[in-house]
């Protein structure tokens, strides 16, 4: 299977104790690769990449739990392994099923952990706010443009 190589700067160890600014300031953007001469190469990043990644992790164990249940349909195995799916429609189970699968083979085939994590958390925030009885509002909209002055 192909997948999207992920490019990472490379320092060694001692530019990271010469310029630890400019190591530090490549590995808040993405994760950087220190190597050394006398240990194992080491990779640099941010707390936040670290979560995402975590993230994703958590998120294909409960993935292959599902596909590897034979009971029910997609939506109700996902909902049985994601209780928060149960605020939903019937409906919004079956989309967010194949959203987060979706997701998820995104992040896992180009590395960026935080589509499948992004999507995650968007459903249960969305499942989150509907079992706390917030609904949609209506919204109606102005068909006439309307102008306005320069602040």
């Amino acid at each position: 299977m192909l997948t999207a190589a992920r490019p990472q700067q490379v320092f060694q160890s001692s530019e990271l104790s010469r310029n630890s600014t400019r190591v530090f300031a490549a590995a808040e953007d993405q994760p950087v690769e220190v190597t050394r001469r006398d240990g194992e190469d080491l990779v640099l990043m941010s707390k936040s990449e670290a979560d995402a990644r975590d993230g994703l992790l958590q998120l294909a164990a409960t993935l292959i739990g599902v596909a590897t249940d034979t009971r029910g349909t997609l939506a109700e195995r996902m909902s049985e392994a994601l209780p928060w799916m149960l605020a939903l429609s019937p409906e919004d189970r079956e989309t967010c099923a194949s959203d987060l699968i979706r997701a998820a083979r995104a992040s896992f085939s180009t590395g960026q952990a935080h589509l499948a994590v992004a999507e995650l958390n968007s459903w249960l925030e969305t499942a989150t706010a509907i079992a706390a009885g917030l609904s949609p509002a209506s919204v109606d909209w102005l068909d006439a443009d309307l102008p306005v002055e320069r602040p």
